[in-house]
């Protein structure tokens, strides 16, 4: 049966060929669109996901990072009276910051400040330099996607302006992308604080690393029984505040989910009428098939197994393709992510695919009148 179905497929490698194409087709589409949406996440998240903070505490209210509330110092000292707190550390994130371009234009940045002996919500994806390089006054780091084209810089050393401040770049990071395409510059939280006009005992956040083994649930309500006026949530608790503010709160994401939705039915689509194609194209020989007594189980698994063949080859190339557009887009702002996990569930939804559109071929099959083989 397995030999019957392969022969089928091959006999007319042009109709095969076809087939295979539409099938691609769909995947590529299908992995580049949710491959846009992951990009979207993590472009949005990023900052949090990227943090190494098991807890975050921000001002009440707060929706997204980037829009912090100021909070005074002295919340920092409590959270570090607190069982169970390993480190406590002042962090802020924030787009009040203009980047003055050697030609004199302005480009607003993601100013992100840390405390550089934290370890937590700093830079990642370092190319070029180091954290100590960031001890030096006014030193900054920028993502070398951004740098030239938003902010004109292009090597080690160059000075530009900061709110009418001085900052000196000392180092470089690779793929650190901003949803609102306002390039991070990451730097000292002091530096941080001067070219934001913060007064010296006003943060927007501290970031948490709790002790080994310590119960994260239990640790974040008891910071939230000391604490006022502001809110305590894990890592994955504000990344998803995050990414449901950019995706549902500002509508920007609700076009790149209809486009993937679009590319699902689209891919499904065009399988089914490829699938289709292939079955009713080899009509006839299910109907000689049927004459010499076969039954309509095996009709059902020389097509199952033609649509399960059929997914597993343009899977392959669909997938090698879609790989290959995800690494190249990781040279520019707009990464197209497609992971293994993305990946694993473009092979079971192809096969899914392949399977479903089938059904609609088998009727066709199993339903044919063997006498039609016999007329002229």
């Amino acid at each position: 049966m397995a030999s019957l179905a392969i022969k089928n497929l091959f006999h007319e490698k042009v109709r095969f060929g076809v087939t295979l194409t539409g099938i691609v087709f769909s995947i590529i589409l299908t992995a580049v669109q949710l491959g846009i949406f992951l990009g979207f996440i993590e472009a949005s998240t990023g900052l949090i996901g990227n943090s190494k903070a098991d807890l975050w505490v921000v001002s009440s209210g707060v929706t997204h990072v980037e829009q912090g509330v100021v909070f005074p110092e002295s919340k920092l000292y409590k959270v570090r009276a607190i069982e169970g707190v390993e480190s406590a550390r002042k962090h802020l994130v924030s787009l009040g910051a203009q980047a003055k371009k050697p030609n004199g234009s302005d480009e607003g940045v993601t100013m992100v400040g840390f405390d550089l002996d934290g370890g937590m919500g700093g830079p990642w994806n370092i190319t070029q330099g180091s954290l100590k390089d960031l001890e030096q006054p006014d030193a900054v780091f920028v993502d070398e996607l951004y740098a030239e084209a938003k902010i004109g810089v292009t090597t080690i050393g160059q000075v530009i302006e900061i709110n009418s401040r001085r900052a000196r770049v000392v180092g470089f990071t690779r793929g650190v992308r901003i949803f609102t395409s306002q390039p991070a510059v990451f730097t000292s939280f002091k530096n941080a604080q001067s070219y934001l006009n913060l007064e010296e005992d006003q943060s927007y956040y501290l970031v948490i690393k709790a002790l080994s083994g310590a119960d994260l649930i239990r640790l974040k309500e008891n910071i939230a029984a000391e604490l006022s006026d502001v809110e305590v949530l894990t890592r994955d608790e504000l990344v998803y505040r995050q990414g449901m503010y950019w995706v549902f709160g500002t509508g920007a994401g609700i076009t790149v989910i209809v486009a993937a939705i679009l590319a699902i039915i689209v891919g499904v689509v065009i399988v089914a009428q490829t699938i289709y194609a292939a079955t009713v194209d080899h009509i006839r020989e299910y109907g000689t098939l049927k004459a010499m007594g076969a039954t309509n189980g095996y009709l059902y698994r020389i097509i199952l197994t033609q649509a399960v063949l059929s997914g597993l080859i343009a899977y392959v190339v669909g997938i090698s393709v879609s790989l290959l557009i995800s690494q190249v887009s990781m040279n520019g702002t707009l990464a197209i992510i497609v992971n293994w996990q993305l990946s694993l569930a473009l092979f079971f939804l192809t096969i899914l695919m392949c399977c479903t559109a089938s059904i609609v071929a088998i009727r066709k099959a199993t339903t044919i009148d063997p006498a039609m083989v016999f007329r002229g």
